[in-house]
């Protein structure tokens, strides 16, 4: 399969647009959501490079009257939020462009829903029925053009955003958070240097991977994790190893989103642990979840190793076993220059007690296959410190 024949257009449920190229079809997305002064909301590192600058070029030319806001940090904190919804009131903007990774498309989708609320953005936390406390209208239309391949934050309902006050990773949600488009064009992920695709690309393969082994019931959740870890299995080194690569490139790009559409149907222990290493020490969250994957996969085999031999032999695997399948994991991690332990990540153990408290409350652990709390958590920390 060539370049030229990895383009379509899908709804799962977001509108699609996918394939080299399609960032030029910004403007006519805008145009036809009724968006005239979109807010383009992106990071530091991008802001100044020529995809961006090609990006309001072309607005400009179609009378679109675009601002910029790149206040955004790595796990981006509510300041964040609250200085890009400045900036978008001062600019009387209509619409947002989130551009970036997954930290830029939280903070963005974060602005555009926060616009009409009255209340504090935590209490939209993702926690009971909370999310009806907000008010609907007035919630501004997204356009998510992800440029990393990892988060699948272009088709998710939710935003992770760290209290600092706190130090801990919340997910806010609502139905009404999801991108009205998403634009996946893999020549804006050229960029991404190994070490990044390697962080983001794990990812992907761990959103999938989780997403399938999440007990509850999901079946085409389920059928879209399987088919997203077999393309993380094809084509996440090839991406590695040659940037340029644009069917590798474009193929990732598709597990990502793949992921987060799978997720829906669940999580588990490896989002639980990172999460609060991510909100205490600031570590890349793909990174973060390539440490934890394969000691969790092990702590949960009791309950996942059939589907773990099934998925094993989707993927073409000459050996399916549960042992085979968690090899493939290590070797992987090695070739891409993955830590092996929070030693390696440079975390430290002194606060695996509060880490492993704040674990245990995290959403994604109460769809891990093997129930987890504190103790169970602690343990997890101390394996992967351990090696």
């Amino acid at each position: 399969m060539n370049i030229e024949q990895l383009k379509g257009n899908w709804n799962y449920p977001t509108p699609i647009r996918f394939g080299k190229g399609r960032i030029t079809e910004l403007t006519e997305v805008c145009t036809a959501a009724g968006i005239r002064r979109p807010l383009l909301v992106t990071d530091p590192g991008l802001a100044g490079l020529p995809m961006v600058a090609e990006i309001l070029s072309r607005n400009e030319s179609a009378g679109l009257q675009t601002g910029v806001f790149s206040g955004v940090q790595a796990n981006p904190v509510s300041a964040n939020v609250d200085a890009g919804l400045e900036a978008y009131r001062t600019g009387e903007h209509d619409g947002v462009i989130a551009l970036g990774g997954g930290s830029p498309l939280d903070v963005a989708k974060a602005i555009a829903f926060m616009l009409p609320q009255s209340r504090p953005l935590w209490d939209f936390e993702d926690i009971g029925d909370n999310f009806k406390r907000a008010y609907v209208d007035g919630i501004a239309p997204v356009i998510a053009v992800p440029t990393t391949a990892g988060t699948g934050s272009e088709v998710g309902r939710c935003s992770v955003i760290t209290d600092a006050s706190t130090h801990t990773k919340k997910i806010i949600f609502h139905p009404k958070m999801l991108p009205i488009t998403a634009i996946l064009d893999p020549e804006l992920t050229v960029g991404m240097s190994p070490k990044m695709t390697a962080g983001t690309g794990f990812d992907a393969l761990a959103h999938n991977l989780e997403a399938y082994c999440a007990p509850t019931c999901h079946p085409m959740g389920e059928g879209i994790a399987v088919e997203g870890v077999r393309l993380c299995h094809q084509y996440l080194g090839r991406a590695y190893h040659d940037g340029t690569d644009l069917v590798a490139r474009a193929q990732m790009l598709a597990a990502a989103t793949m992921g987060a559409t799978a997720f829906q149907k669940g999580l588990g222990a490896v989002h639980a642990l990172s999460h609060p290493i991510g909100a205490i020490y600031g570590t890349h969250h793909g990174l973060t979840n390539a440490v934890f994957l394969p000691y969790v996969l092990q702590f949960n085999r009791s309950a996942i190793e059939p589907k773990i031999t099934r998925l094993a032999a989707y993927m073409g695997f000459a050996d399916t076993r549960f042992e085979a399948f968690v090899e493939w994991i290590l070797e992987l991690r090695q070739e891409l220059a993955i830590p092996h332990t929070l030693v390696d990540l440079g975390i430290g153990d002194e606060r695996f007690e509060e880490m492993a408290s704040m674990a245990a409350v995290d959403p994604p652990a109460e769809t891990n296959p093997v129930p987890v709390g504190k103790a169970e958590f602690l343990e997890l920390y101390r394996r992967t410190f351990a090696g």
